[in-house]
């Protein structure tokens, strides 16, 4: 019996011939796993494509359901994004007169003034209680506005020598955006 037991059991090597099983079997499967895998890659990459591209658009519609975004955050991002203008050109400061000028004895609250230059254009601004007085040189017509972050912008006109005004004065930073025929300008942003 001992003998049957020995067969049985693998004393007579068998347990070398189940492992050579076992290895050509795991072979076998890895090689067989594998080529599935690459047939289930290849066809899944389209399904997971498409579940993916229909899960996020399932996740988009339950944002805004559930938490949409507010009229006024979108009204800022297009309007930035209006600003990203490639062909617009950023007219710098070249004078301000809290810093370059000399102050004047007896002016209790003198205007504002600042001058912003790029290439041949020149954008005068006078900054009051009142509101903003301005002129583009060279003189012309022209679409003005005045950017103020989260606020509405004011549109002004400028008139054909290039000048323009605006009732309300700007409260904390702003920009001007001048539209002449093709051609963009825009300032730097300042605290008014």
């Amino acid at each position: 019996m001992s003998g049957t037991h020995d067969e049985a059991f693998g004393d007579d090597g068998s347990d070398e011939a189940f492992a050579d099983l076992t290895d050509s079997t795991d072979s076998t499967d890895s090689t067989d796993s594998t080529d599935s895998t690459d047939f289930t890659d290849s066809a899944h990459f389209t399904d997971d494509a498409l579940v993916t591209g229909l899960l996020e658009e399932e996740l988009r519609q339950a944002a805004a359901i559930l938490d949409p975004v507010p009229a006024e955050l979108r009204r800022i991002a297009v309007d930035a994004f209006a600003l990203h203008d490639l062909d617009a050109r950023v007219a710098e400061l070249t004078f301000d007169s809290l810093v370059d000028a000399i102050p004047v004895r007896g002016a209790e609250d003198p205007p504002r003034m600042l001058t912003f230059r790029v290439d041949d254009v020149t954008v005068d601004v006078e900054v009051t209680e009142d509101g903003l007085i301005g002129q583009l040189l060279p003189p012309g017509p022209a679409d003005v506005e005045v950017l103020s972050g989260p606020r509405a912008h004011a549109r002004l006109t400028a008139d054909d020598l290039g000048r323009f005004t605006g009732e309300a004065p700007p409260s904390g930073p702003f920009a001007l955006r001048l539209r002449t025929g093709g051609d963009v300008v825009v300032t730097e942003w300042l605290r008014a």
